[in-house]
């Protein structure tokens, strides 16, 4: 994409990695400027969050060994999601990603 695009919603972009509430806050701060480099972060940290709870539930419900693992990917894929925002990236967190994109190519 354009630096300029890049550029202007990347502040959005790094704030959507700032907890839940700080998704919701970039989500309505783009909503007028359709920022596409924010959104695509967006959906990454809408995905990062399915895991979260995803890890949680197996955490609970079938070993704590396994939740925690799962704990431990989704941590690094949102480390990694947060850094390719600070650095102005579109890239991917890698396995899941790509789907994240897929699942949520209606937020934009």
């Amino acid at each position: 994409m354009q630096d300029s695009t890049v550029k202007e919603g990347k502040t959005l972009a790094i704030i959507c990695y700032l907890t839940f509430v700080g998704l919701i806050i970039a989500i309505i701060m783009n909503l007028e400027k359709r920022n596409p480099f924010t959104f695509f972060h967006v959906r990454q940290m809408l995905g990062l969050i399915i895991m979260l709870l995803f890890s949680n539930l197996v955490e609970k419900y079938v070993s704590s060994f396994l939740g925690t693992a799962f704990w431990v990917i989704t941590f690094t894929g949102w480390l990694l999601a947060l850094i390719y925002a600070v650095k102005g990236e579109y890239r991917p967190i890698p396995i899941f990603g790509e789907k994240f994109q897929e699942w949520f190519k209606n937020i934009n």
